[in-house]
This record gives structure tokens, sequence and C-alpha cells, in this order.
């Protein structure tokens, strides 16, 4: 590979009108060894805010489905004699179910219906997989139910879509599944579970109603909405952050996320309010709750199945520092520590351990008796000040103690810069952690500044994780526009650049139902049927996709091109593959005008491509409704020379002495280009 692109150099000419004479030469140094670009460089980060767990990726379409809400009712419609209980229950920790009884006349049905969380949506021909527990709870032995997919919204003749009958037999609880076909498609749909019993004392006790799409994501049980995460799939990640974010902290201690609720038999798994449920005044939602469905095992799967490293995160036992004033007291006493600490010792054990550890068996009989690899291990979140340090240190300590293997993930807190920011740096660096965890939504002029944050970082010390970023616009509308991802395809230039200091990148949020959101922008936009991959999305792909396994010196009159003065709003960067043989280069033109681009290739090139995103307003989207907007065009460049190499401003490509070529075009404004080119 080395020697196929050491004969020559590669340039990029940002020539100015009426320039006669190459200037502004970009200089790659293929000599050079080049920066290692980190397997784990370019990720995804999984929060459940905006229903982007349940309600979103988890498949589970009913809300509320154990009865464990704070209302055991919430997000069901009762018909006729329901009511609910807790006596004789079948699971521990879930112990709420629902009794249908007879309502006097064979005419009148007792029973629910359920909305999902956001209406449930079918597709025509679909099959959906129906499962329950049940006992019959009157003299007769064997109770009739019907399941009805439906749709309750609209002019329809006949709300009911297509009915399953189910005999519940016997007063011993019992799993009963059935197997429904949507007959049309539906967006906001409902499903009902009636008693289907003429007898005056037929009775039946149902809990954990449960219905799934027949297909999920690789075809696991309790698995995933397919069109969402084949979107994370494409995206190409080399590590998944979960499950939080904010979540992990809750709003108080109680509410914080427990890993071992998440885990083992999905039907015994509590409930807990999830913090998004009322963390935005402007926006709540009553029924936003987490059903653990969607748990450890689940996320450790999915990091599996989309080969991607996984980044837990773990509470320090601090709650939400937003939400809390110091005076409430609202974290754990520090003698209290222990038990924290235990779980996150206990969640590595799950993650790596024997099949004949305690939390590895576990894992084992949920389906997976072969270790998941777990490498990193992140402790808080945004946390700050000298409390979340005095827990920090013993957390850190007893990690490192008894699994000296596992990288330490802390955190600068929850600004890009600052006095908290400062100093806990200093800490990170006197502590000696693996990486530090920088988050920053900010505006463009962020975003357009610093493509060069990070050139100036020490290159020794913990390493960065870019781990919550996203540019939000400055007309104060959070949108998911054009001009806001091609500011972070800018910044991601010096990620790019800098990969012997940033190790880990990822933006945030990553998913929103457009009914259910409390935060925006966000990467992946959803309704009940539908997804749309924003341009930021494309962004991270492209960047993901076009990694590369080196970062080479491209400077520019000694200077990288970060889009400073004298730089016209370009920044770049350049990777070369040494699995494939390809050099890649990563242009973003920041200005609404158009540059010419040259580019000085070696000798040795057998065929290039280049890739642009690009919109003539700065402020268009994708949408459910037309989610190919802007999308990433790509197209074969002509490397055949043209016959008038003495004009200046021709564009095409020129031959040059000793194999090289001038490849010149014309690069719009407002655009992001990844240009790949294969060696011979």
């Amino acid at each position: 590979m080395r020697k196929a692109i050491a004969c020559g150099a590669l340039a990029v000419l940002c020539l100015t009108a009426g320039a006669q004479s190459r200037k502004n030469v970009l200089q790659l140094d293929v000599e050079a060894p080049g920066i290692p670009i980190q397997p784990t460089m370019y990720g995804i980060f999984l929060e459940d805010i905006n229903f982007a767990a349940d309600g979103g990726l988890y498949a589970e379409k009913i809300c509320n489905r154990s009865f464990e809400y704070d209302n055991p009712l919430q997000g069901w419609k009762t018909f006729g004699r329901v009511e609910v209980r807790t006596d004789g229950a079948p699971f521990e920790r879930n112990p709420h179910y629902a009794r249908f009884g007879y309502q006097g006349h064979p005419a009148r049905q007792s029973g629910l219906q359920n909305d999902g969380w956001l209406g449930i949506g079918y597709e025509k021909g679909a099959q959906y997989k129906l499962s329950f527990w049940a006992r019959t709870a009157g003299k007769p032995r064997e109770v009739g139910l019907a399941a009805i997919l439906c749709n309750p919204n609209g002019q329809v003749e006949d709300q009911n879509l297509t009915l399953a009958e189910i005999t519940v037999k016997g007063a011993k609880w019992a799993k009963y599944e059935a197997t429904l076909t949507a007959p049309e498609t539906v967006q906001k749909g409902a499903f009902r579970l009636l008693l289907w019993d003429e007898n005056p004392e037929a009775a039946v006790d149902v809990e954990h109603i449960s219905l799934f799409p027949a297909e999920t994501f690789h075809s696991d049980e309790n698995g995933l909405r397919c069109d969402l995460a084949q979107a994370l799939a494409d995206l190409h990640p080399g590590m998944l952050r979960f499950p939080g974010g904010c979540i992990v902290e809750g709003t108080t201690l109680e509410n914080r996320y427990q890993w071992k609720n998440t885990v083992g038999p999905v039907e015994n798994r509590p409930v807990n309010i999830n913090r998004w449920n009322y963390g935005t005044f402007e926006r709540m939602f009553p029924d936003y709750y987490q059903s653990g469905g969607l748990g450890f095992y689940e996320y450790f799967r999915l990091a599996e199945e989309l080969g991607a490293e996984p980044v837990p995160i773990v509470s320090c036992g601090m709650a939400c520092q937003f939400q809390n004033d110091p005076e409430w007291q609202p974290n754990c006493a520090l003698e209290d520590l222990q038990t924290y600490i235990q779980d996150a010792l206990d969640l590595i054990e799950f993650a790596n351990g024997s099949p004949k550890t305690q939390w590895g068996k576990v894992r084992a009989q949920m389906g997976h008796p072969a270790p998941f690899g777990l490498k990193y291990l992140g402790i808080g979140n945004e946390q700050w000040g000298e409390e979340f340090i005095k827990r920090f240190v013993p957390f850190m300590n007893a990690v490192r103690e008894k699994y000296p293997e596992i990288k330490i993930v802390g955190t600068s807190g929850p600004y890009s810069g600052g006095e908290w920011f400062e100093d806990l740096w200093a800490q990170m660096r006197r502590l000696d952690v693996d990486l530090v965890d920088e988050h920053y939504y900010s505006w463009e002029g962020f975003y357009e500044k610093n493509a060069d944050r990070y050139d100036n970082y020490p290159r020794t010390g913990p390493k960065v994780f870019a781990g919550e970023y996203a540019c939000h616009g400055s007309d104060g509308k959070k949108f998911n526009h054009f001009n806001a991802a091609l500011l972070e395809a800018s910044f991601m230039t010096g990620l790019e650049r800098n990969a012997d200091v940033v190790y880990m990148s990822c933006y945030a949020p990553t998913f929103a139902h457009i009914d259910g959101w409390q935060w925006r922008p966000d990467l992946i936009w959803f309704d009940n049927l539908r997804v749309m991959r924003t341009c930021s999305y494309y962004v991270q792909q492209l960047y993901a996709t076009n990694k590369g396994t080196r970062v080479l010196p491209l400077l520019m009159d000694g200077k990288p091109l970060t889009g400073g003065e004298g730089q016209r709003g370009v920044s770049a960067s350049c990777v070369v593959d040494d699995g494939t043989g390809e050099i890649i280069v990563k242009i973003a033109n920041l200005s609404p005008y158009s540059q010419v681009i040259n580019l000085e290739l070696p000798a040795g090139i057998s065929g290039g491509e280049r890739t642009t995103l690009h919109s003539e307003n700065a402020v268009e989207e994708n949408t459910l409704d037309d989610p190919s907007r802007v999308v990433p065009v790509a197209e074969t460049l002509d490397l055949t020379p043209v016959q008038e190499p003495e004009n200046e401003w021709l564009m095409g490509v020129r031959s040059l002495e000793n194999g090289r070529m001038l490849l010149s075009e014309r690069l719009g404004g407002r655009t992001f280009a990844v240009y790949r080119f294969q060696t011979k």
C-alpha cells in the first residue's frame, strides 16, 4: 500500500478567481507513519428518550403490558367488568394482573383495549405474535377470549381487523400464544382482549399481555423493530454507549436505571418511570415508563450484532444534579456506596464471567453462554464537583483492582468548557482514567470555529470520548436542517485528524418518535411504521464507512485545513485504508460559494469515486413523507487525462510528471464530499 502511494503527493488547491498559479496547496505526507484510527472512532449512543426504546426500537406493541405503572390501568381502556388485583400473581416483581368478569348479557363484553404508546402500527400482511399469561377465575374450567387487532380511529365500518379465539384452561397460570395477520396497513391502531364467553359465571385473570411483530431484527426473541435496528446497522458503528445519559442518574436514586432489573425472564422485570416522562416541562408524556424489555442483555446482544464495542454507563450513586439541590441530599451516603460499586462489578461479571459465576450463569440462561467481551465501563454521566470525585475514586479503584483489563470512562461534565470542565479534566488526568467523556450540544458558531478543537490537546494521558454532541441551529430552531449537518461534518474532520487524541465519538440523541419527542435535533426520526434518516445521519454514515485505518498529515502552509483564516470555510482530512489500499479525502465547504478543488494524485491510481452531500437550501430537512430530499450521491470519477494542460482553469484530469495526475473540480457551496481513490 505505502509503496503504491509514496511516489506522489496529494494536493487540494482552493484557487481564487483570476489566480494563475497554484496556491493554497494541501500537502499529503505519504511517508509519514500516520496516526492509527481506533475501530471505536465512530459509534452510537442509545438513550431511552423521545420514546427511543419502549414505543420505538424495542418491538413490543403493548404499553404497560404488566399493569405495573403507578396507575395500573394507564395505557388501557376498559370494557365492562375489569379490576386489577394482586392476590396470587404469577410474577414476584410484577404483582398486578387484570380480572375480566361476565357483564350480565352475552352482547356486553368485558376486557381491555391498548393503543400502544402513540398508536400501534400494523403492516398489511404482517404477522403479530400475541402472548399472555392467564388462568380461569370462576367455576368454568374453560373460558374463551377474543384477541383483536383493530382500528378504532377514523370512519371505518368495522373497527376489527382480525380476531383470534383463545381458550383459557384451568385455574393455574399458564402462557397462551396466538399469531394474528393484519389484513391492511394502519398507522395508529389498537389491540383488544375481550372475554368471549356466554357463561354468566365466566371469569379470567390475565397478566403480561405482549404483542410483537413476528419479524424482529436478526429474528431475536424479545427483539427489536427491524427498520430502526437496520438504520443503526447501516451506520457501521464501532461502539455502542447505553443506556444513558440522564436516565442512568434518575431524578432520584430510586428511579435511576438499575441494570439488574433488566435481565432475566422478561415477564418478571419490574418497570421504572422514565426520567423523560416529566423531564421537560414543555413536553410531558405520562405513559413514558421503562418496561425493562430492552435491557442490558438486549443491549449487549445488539452491540454484538452490530459489531460494536459495548460501552455501558453505570450510576455512581448521584441523582441528576440538574434536577436536585445539594441541600436535599439526593445522593447516596458514602458509607452506602459499596452497593453501587458491587452493581458495577456484577455487571462486568454478567458480561464477561463464566457461566459458573453467579451473573455469568444468568447470561447463559438467557441464551448467551459465551462472554460478551466487555472492555469499557463508564462511571457516572454528566456529574461534576467534589461530591462526584468522592464517589468516582472508590468506584474506579474497585473496578481496577478486580478487573484491571477494563478501561474506565470518566467525564468532563455537561459542558464543553468552563470551570467545571477544566477542573474535571485535571482530576481525570490525575487519576489517569482511560477516556474522558465530553459533551457539547452547541450552536452553529461552535461547530464552525472548532474543527481545530483537539489540535492542541495533550497527546498523552486520557483519550477523548466525544460521547454526546449535535449542532443546534442558531436561528433558535433545533431542527435537523442541512447546515447543522454540514457544520458537524466540518467539525468531524478535526475528530478524525486528531485520532491520537479522540478514540470514540457519537451523535446524540439517536432516536425520536415524531409524536413523542422531548428533545431535538435527533439522528433518526420515526413514526409507528416509517423511519427517516436525517442529514446528520448521512454525515455520520459517511465518516464511519470511510474511516480508514490511518490518518495522514494534510497541511496547507504547514497548517491543517480547519476552515480558519484564509481557508474560505473549507476543512479537510485524509486517511488511508491499509486493507483496501484506498486513499480517502473528506472535504467540507461551509461557504455558500463554490470552490475550485485540485487533487494532485500519486502515480498508481486505478479509479476513483466522489460522494457528495449537498443542498442549495441551508435549512432543508428530510421528512417522513419525503425522506430523500438530502441524501449522499455517489459518482464514478473519470480519470482520463484531458488534452489542454496549459489551461489553468480547465476542469478534469491533467497528466503530470512521474505518472502523477491533477484532478480539478468545482466543489459546490455548502457541500460535504468524500473522495475515494483506488491504488494498484
